[in-house]
């Protein structure tokens, strides 16, 4: 990725996915929060909801739109049937679409979620001098379905997905400790070491994103991730949803600061 799209504001960022540009978002407007998107049929919002209250940790909600609406206070004038760079078409739990966007697909009835994004606290890990491998190497975070189930929620269910980032062993306490200050964007990871405990068996066959190469004494770190709502969506087959692709976020006017406890 080059240095002039990681500085960019979130306003310029948001524009130029408006008008075409498809990317991952990490480096993205650094110090300005990232959230997923996920947008359903309002008889389904109250267990979209219900599910997020009872798996904070996976899905926590920064905003909820009304019935309807595709605007957000995160990020006044934007537009969130435009404004990423790549969203997903769900009818029965089955990809059909991945869009640049989706005006032409909107309904009056979509309830739109926002949901805190580990890419947040990817400034404070860096500041903290943790390496951001997949940044380095210009790629997506590599994303994995897990073997742990999340706590259902009347007709929403599924598996936790985490995010994996390589963390140097001496780092790995300044990790945990600066994304534990940022519960709203995942927190603390849920998992350090063998991937094994997670039931991922192969780190170079991510289920979402790239393949990410870690240093041979680099220890792989996991955070739980937004996308384990689209992994819901696979496995609950609601009949229709829109999301984001996997890494192409929401960029908010947000400061990261504002979801940090201390």
């Amino acid at each position: 990725m080059s240095a002039t799209a990681t500085t960019r504001a979130p306003a310029d960022a948001r524009a130029r996915f408006r008008t075409g540009l498809r990317v991952h978002t990490a480096g993205w407007a650094p110090g300005h929060a990232q959230a997923n998107l996920i947008s359903v049929p309002a008889d389904w919002a109250y267990e979209v909801l219900l599910f997020c209250q009872r798996n904070p940790k996976p899905c926590p909600v920064l905003d909820v739109t009304d019935a309807g609406s595709w605007t957000t206070p995160l990020a006044p004038g934007a537009d969130l049937r435009t404004d990423l760079p790549g969203y997903r078409i769900w009818k029965h739990g089955e990809l059909v679409d991945e869009p640049a966007e989706v005006t032409g697909r909107w309904r009056d009835d979509l309830v739109s979620f926002l949901i805190g994004c580990s890419f947040t606290f990817e400034t404070a890990l860096s500041e903290a001098g943790v390496p951001m491998r997949h940044i380095e190497q210009g790629r997506n975070v590599a994303m994995y379905t897990t073997s742990r189930p999340c706590r259902p929620a009347g007709r929403l269910h599924g598996p936790m997905v985490v995010s994996m980032r390589p963390v140097p062993p001496q780092l790995l306490s300044t990790a945990i400790r600066e994304s534990a200050l940022l519960p709203d964007v995942h927190g603390s990871p849920v998992h350090c070491g063998d991937p094994a405990g997670l039931g991922i068996t192969d780190l170079g066959q991510p289920d979402f994103g790239d393949p990410v190469d870690a240093l041979p004494e680099d220890i792989p770190v996991f955070w739980a991730c937004g996308v384990t709502l689209q992994a819901a969506v696979m496995s609950s087959r609601p009949p229709f949803a829109i999301t984001h692709a996997p890494g192409q976020m929401f960029i908010t006017d947000a400061r990261d600061e504002q979801y940090r406890v201390a």
